[in-house]
């Protein structure tokens, strides 16, 4: 059984934003380098939306690699990628994240499910880690379990 991390405390994944940020960087950058080598016959407004689409491409890559799951003293904040969601620690009945899934799922009171993409289920061994450590705090804090 995983011992519950000090609060507050964040997970997100790593490869996720390392993959994003640098992704995002060299289209960025491509774009900017074909806005200025391409030929005359294209128009400047041409290549400022050249430089605005790649722009927008890295906008989105961040909001994915912004992704994570805070925990603290009042509840669990999950941030995904285009919602970010406030919930007190009643409110989350479990979490579980099978194998191959994406990420973890919280199963909440009132009878709905949030994934939690600030887990990310490709790095395995961190996945782990962070869920347990979820999974504890969820034990701890959560509500009290029936006695049945």
């Amino acid at each position: 059984m995983t011992e519950s991390p000090a609060l507050p405390t964040v997970w997100r994944p790593r490869t996720t934003r390392i993959v994003a940020y640098t992704t995002a960087g060299a289209i960025v950058l491509a774009l900017i380098v074909l806005a200025v080598v391409v030929p005359e016959q294209y128009t400047v407004a041409d290549r400022v939306l050249m430089v605005v689409f790649g722009a927008f491409i890295a906008w989105v890559l961040h909001m994915l690699a912004r992704c994570r799951v805070t925990a603290e003293e009042s509840g669990v904040t999950v941030v995904n990628a285009f919602k970010t969601r406030r919930l007190e620690w009643p409110e989350i009945l479990d979490v579980t994240m099978n194998v191959g899934d994406p990420w973890p799922t919280l199963d909440l009171s009132d009878g709905t499910s949030l994934g939690a993409m600030g887990i990310n289920g490709a790095e395995k061994t961190l996945a782990a880690r962070q869920l347990a450590e979820l999974q504890a705090l969820l034990r701890t804090r959560g509500e009290a379990p029936d006695p049945f």
